[in-house]
């Protein structure tokens, strides 16, 4: 299983990293504090180190404390419409899965058949698990598959309940193996301009971890 991971730097837990010393420090800490408590980023594809950083299915999630999202929305009807993106949390008090029912999914063809895949950096909490079965019951037109990198919490009991009522209310849940993260770093994944799109490259203990949570994830859902 994967060691812990070191602490990392601002730019590959998503922001920037700043030499500035005294008096830089303090203005970027204000102008931190000064932003709104609830703040999505939103595109179509995350920068490369972001996705390397965060969607590494380690067991030790040190310093991931920021939630990716990328998704596909399948809209049936008599003109079919995909459309995908990527959600990321800001600051501590907003989830992107929140953000996806109160943004994204308002967006598209209300009545119709709504077949969406999230593929997550890590499961979802125990507030927004309960966001996700509510949304299910609601709107029976929602079809909702998320595929995980990491599992959020997993031994706490109250995580492991709310990852059954997930399922329970219609969820697919499933762990992310090597060949789907190479489909997120083709799909939702920057690459230079000008240069021929980069093969995915697996970490070493990619197919390991893998089978780790998955095997996790089928205990708790059993």
């Amino acid at each position: 299983m994967a060691e812990k991971q070191e602490e990392p730097s601002n730019a590959q837990n998503g922001e920037p990293d700043n030499a500035e010393e005294g008096e830089g420090k303090k203005k970027k800490k204000v102008k931190r504090e000064d932003l709104p408590p609830f703040e999505i980023v939103t595109g179509e594809r995350l920068p490369a180190i972001f996705f390397k950083f965060q969607f590494r299915n380690v067991e030790y999630s040190s310093g991931r404390n920021k939630t990716f999202l990328c998704y596909v929305v399948e809209t049936q009807g008599k003109e079919p419409v995909t459309s995908r993106g990527y959600l990321e949390d800001e600051h501590a008090a907003a989830h992107a899965e929140m953000a996806f029912f109160n943004t994204i999914l308002p967006t598209c063809q209300p009545g119709a058949r709504h077949d969406v895949t999230w593929y997550v950096s890590s499961s979802p909490c125990v507030t927004c698990a309960q966001r996700i079965c509510e949304a299910l019951r609601k709107d029976k037109g929602l079809r909702l598959t998320i595929m995980v990198g990491r599992l959020f919490m997993w031994e706490e009991p109250e995580m492991q309940a709310a990852l059954r009522s997930m399922k329970e209310a219609g969820c697919k849940l499933r762990i992310m193996k090597p060949q789907d993260f190479e489909y997120v770093w083709k799909n939702f994944v920057e690459q230079e301009e000008g240069e021929e799109a980069k093969s995915f490259v697996p970490w070493e203990d990619i197919q390991e971890n893998f089978q780790y949570y998955e095997e996790k994830l089928a205990e708790i859902l059993h």
